[in-house]
């Protein structure tokens, strides 16, 4: 049989990178104009594949309205190939379900143009997800191309000769952690070898020579794979020219425009036996570990803070709750979800979301993270609203000055902590009298003095404060807005483990004489002495450096000086770390911090600990002349400052009663160039592996590297926690957007980056990035977690998940009504599954419940619902019937169960 050299026209678009997003979509509507109109043209330029996107078209057509008509007409004839993606995501820092909602869109796009490219194309992903493979397979998606994670790739994307290659082709076998397997496909070459084809016989002879032997070098078939494009690469319009000249060159060789439906349906016929199989994450942890550009988790950590507020805002509170609200008869809002997830998922490019862009890039990325934020704010209020004024709260006595309020738990775990919610009790409308008059009726008005009482009339432990009057206003669906002064309260409450998916009413009771001398509730302080606090679980004593000794009580494990911080110079650049050779990190171990008690409540307690460092200012002059002459970072000589500057940290650490981990927050005014700062949570644990979350997965790694590793720092990416933990005992870390973490071979300390600032994008040319300094105020957010054995473990996890997202609350009003007091939409019990989804459907019109077991071993589930419940898969189509009851997962397997509609009647049978 002839070899074929299949030839695949594209253009990987990186819609903002080294350019804003402006001028990179100025020059996609040239492109695109170039290419619809070279298929136009040239019957014999046989497809393009569109990088897998479908966002560019969206980005297209709002310039181009009027070539719809004609890009849906390629698409229907297999001659423009667009989707499964909506956009290329980085797949380490946007959530679970951001990975879904992000195929889910891109594959509904793309149907809607009228064929969908079924190939999970992860071109330029910064390593891959491990779970990458059942999801795909799940979607009906049995094949994918990459380009990063099994081989060393270096500066300008140069890819090495393969001396560090997992498999010995470029075709393998590529298998999730539960044994789902998929064909994969390495651009072994990179995703340019077949660039730039010339038309010259000349010229061809020699380009050919060179590509057809790198090819074979690495295919296990006949089917040698050959990329037409690049990076923003324009439109080669001679290439059919260019394939005559190959196939008179070469008649021993088919020279194919080929797609990857083509390709790969080829490439199965062929297959070898003794195809590698790849496992779970491709993290290039087998190569010299220099361009694994794991840092780009620590670059402008505050695009993922935003990015983690969303992702929990959609996730984990605005579509839980429209979906529990839509079942008790609110429409749900399919319209405004698809907006918000879009403009969210517009920050969720590799370039964009991995912080490694220029300063423009990243402004405006801001403002998207703002849209979104305001999306989800309005849908959460919309359903508030909702429950506001739909539950039922005729169990309180109309007494004069009772406030009824709900705390909504839209999350899929327990909830035990101290909220916080603002409630106006007094409202003094400008409609029908004046702005002064008002005024005076709110300066002048008492509040009384309140205590809080739950539905069966017990005093709830918490405090209310009164707050002055300000301005405020309505805003009414039937008539023009409504402006007052107000009165408000703060309220401050303990919830105890308030249940999933429910809704649970209290209320403000005028505290009377009688109420006054009758305490119910406890008023212990949780301090033992000046700065040590202690609950249940946890005896955390403040030391003298500010760092904290942590004594888990069941276990009896102690984890001393955690919470320590360290500094260092970074020279590197947004993609990747470097410390000047030879310097010695600065410590916190021998600062002395100034302790103060900030809070001293029966329900929680706080210490507060300003911690002085003495840092340098920033790197030497040196640095900025070898960033000027594109001197690699790892030959750059350039060291510190020997200017320094005082560096204070806040470290408020907080306990409350109730809560079985220790909440660390950490505030600081970055006035420093060119470092990176971390808490070092010394763990003392004796174990070869830790724990992270990721996608659909909590990921077992080792805490050392191989052989071929040569880069001092072994960051990593995670979710919403880190583990390490022996036998009996174990310490996870939650975090809110905090993404980079490093496990330290010395007592296996978790090393939590809070910030790194770099003054260059770095890659391929000199692009200079003042902000990604990241100067100013800085806030940031952690937790402590320590645990004991067998269950303790999954419920530490459980504990991190509920630790990313809040209760919500809201005032209500006395009134029977239609939804009972206590409500909770979806009753479930699990022992290794983490729920990551409530939703509904908007083709089926069903409920989705989501989870992922995040054991090795089959796990169960039990769903108590009066609905039909079916077996879906990710992308809520309906696979099975299941009897209500335990569930089986199997190990490590993401599950998605829909309920149907109470009347039965689902928009898609099965």
């Amino acid at each position: 049989m002839k070899k074929q050299a299949h030839v695949i026209s594209h253009s990987h678009w990186d819609r903002e990178w080294y350019l804003p997003y402006e001028k990179h979509h100025m020059l996609e509507v040239e492109f695109m104009d170039k290419l619809l109109d070279t298929l136009e043209r040239d019957p014999e330029f046989k497809s393009f594949h569109l990088d897998g996107q479908t966002i560019m078209l969206d980005d297209y057509l709002q310039v181009r309205p009027e070539r719809r008509e004609l890009v849906e007409r390629l698409v229907k004839e297999k001659r423009l190939y667009i989707g499964p993606w909506y956009i290329l995501q980085d797949e380490w820092l946007t959530g679970s379900e951001s990975n879904l909602r992000n195929l889910e869109t891109g594959m509904r796009e793309a149907k809607g143009y009228g064929n969908v490219s079924r190939v999970g194309y992860f071109p330029d992903s910064f390593g891959n997800m491990g779970q990458a493979p059942q999801i795909l397979l799940d979607a009906g998606i049995d094949c994918a191309a990459f380009g990063r994670g099994v081989k060393p790739t270096g500066f300008n994307n140069e890819v090495s000769d393969g001396a560090d290659f997992a498999s010995r082709y470029s075709e393998m076998f590529w298998e999730s952690p539960d044994g789902s397997r998929i064909l994969g496909v390495l651009f072994a070459n990179w995703y340019s070898n077949g660039i730039e084809i010339p038309t010259d016989p000349g010229e061809a002879a020699k380009y050919w020579e060179k590509k057809l032997a790198d090819a074979m070098k690495f295919a296990s078939t006949d089917h040698l794979l050959f990329m037409n494009g690049c990076d923003h690469q324009p439109v080669q319009t001679d290439l059919t020219d260019a394939l005559k000249t190959a196939a008179k060159l070469y008649p021993d060789i088919d020279f194919v425009h080929s797609d990857f439906t083509e390709y790969m349906e080829c490439l199965k016929q062929e297959l070898k036996e003794d195809l590698a199989v790849i496992r779970g994450e491709l993290r290039s942890q087998e190569t010299d570990g220099w361009y694994t550009l794991a840092n780009t988790a620590s670059s402008r950590i505050y695009l993922k803070q935003m990015n983690a507020r969303c992702e929990a805002l959609f996730t984990r509170a605005a579509e839980p709750l429209a979906a529990m609200a839509h079942d008790r008869g609110m429409e749900y809002p399919h319209h405004l979800f698809d907006y918000g997830w879009k403009t969210l998922m517009q920050n969720h490019p590799h370039d964009s979301i991995c912080g490694c862009s220029v300063d423009e890039v990243h402004r405006e990325m801001t403002a998207r993270f703002e849209k979104a934020e305001q999306v989800a704010l309005h849908i959460i209020e919309e359903c508030l609203a909702y429950f506001s004024a739909h539950v039922d709260t005729g169990k309180y006595a109309a007494g004069e000055g009772a406030v009824p309020f709900l705390v909504i738990n839209p999350t899929g775990f327990y909830k035990s902590e101290v909220t916080q919610l603002k409630l106006i009790v007094k409202k003094y409308p400008f409609q029908g009298s004046s702005v002064a008059a008002c005024l005076e009726q709110a300066r002048q008005e008492q509040l009384p003095e309140y205590r809080i009482v739950d539905s069966e009339g017990h005093e709830v432990m918490g405090s209310v404060e009164i707050l002055p009057y300000a301005f405020g206003y309505d805003l009414p669906k039937d008539r023009f807005r409504n402006a007052y002064f107000g009165r408000s309260v703060k309220v401050t409450l303990e919830t105890e483990r308030q249940e999933p998916f429910s809704v649970k009413s209290y209320c403000l009771v005028p505290v009377t004489e009688k109420a006054a001398e009758k305490k119910t509730v406890k008023t212990e302080s949780l301090f033992t002495s000046e700065y040590v606090m202690e609950n249940e679980w946890l005896s955390c004593r403040i030391n003298e450096n500010g760092t904290v000794d942590i004594t888990h009580k069941p276990s009896g494990r102690i984890y001393r000086e955690a919470v320590m911080l360290e500094d260092t110079r970074d020279i590197g650049n947004e993609y990747i770390y470097f410390k000047p050779v030879g310097e010695a990190p600065i410590l916190s171990r021998d600062a002395r911090a100034a302790l103060a008690r900030t809070e001293d409540k029966p329900y929680r307690a706080a210490v507060q600990a300003r911690v002085t460092m003495e840092i340098p200012v920033s790197a030497d002059g040196r640095l900025q002349q070898e960033i000027h002459d594109l001197v690699e970072f790892r030959h750059r000589k350039a060291g510190s400052s020997t200017q320094t500057l005082p560096m204070t940290i806040t470290v408020t650490y907080i306990l409350e009663r109730a809560g079985k981990g220790l909440k660390v927050e950490v505030d600081f005014d970055n006035q420093a160039l060119d470092h990176r700062l971390r808490v070092l949570v010394g763990t003392g644990l004796d174990t070869p592996w830790h724990y992270a979350d990721s996608i659909f997965e909590v990921a077992k790694r080792s805490n050392s590297v191989s052989g071929n590793w040569e880069n001092p720092c072994n960051a990593q990416h995670q979710q919403l926690f880190v583990n390490v933990h022996e036998d009996q005992a174990g310490m996870t870390v939650a975090n809110h957007g905090l993404n980079e973490y490093e496990i330290l071979p010395e007592d296996n300390t978790i090393a939590l980056t809070l910030h790194r600032g770099v003054r260059e994008m770095g890659d391929w040319g000199e692009f200079l990035t003042p902000q990604a300094q990241c100067l100013g105020k800085q806030h940031k957010e952690f937790a402590l977690y320590p645990h004991g054995a067998g269950e303790d473990l999954m419920r530490s996890y459980e504990e991190a998940y509920a630790y990313s997202s809040s209760l919500w609350g809201v005032k209500s009003e006395m009134q029977d009504a239609s939804i009972p007091d206590g409500f909770t939409f979806l009753k479930y019990s699990t022992d290794t599954l983490l729920c990551t989804a409530l939703k509904v459907q908007e083709e089926t019109g069903d409920v989705i419940f989501r989870g992922f077991n995040a054991s090795e071993t089959e796990g169960e589930l039990a769903l108590e619902t009066d609905r039909r419940i079916y077996r879906s898969n990710v992308l809520g189509e309906k696979k099975e019937y299941m009897e209500p009851g335990k569930l089986s997962v199997r190990g490590y397997g993401i599950f998605t169960a829909g309920l149907e509609k109470k009347d039965g009647r689902s928009n898609t049978p099965l």
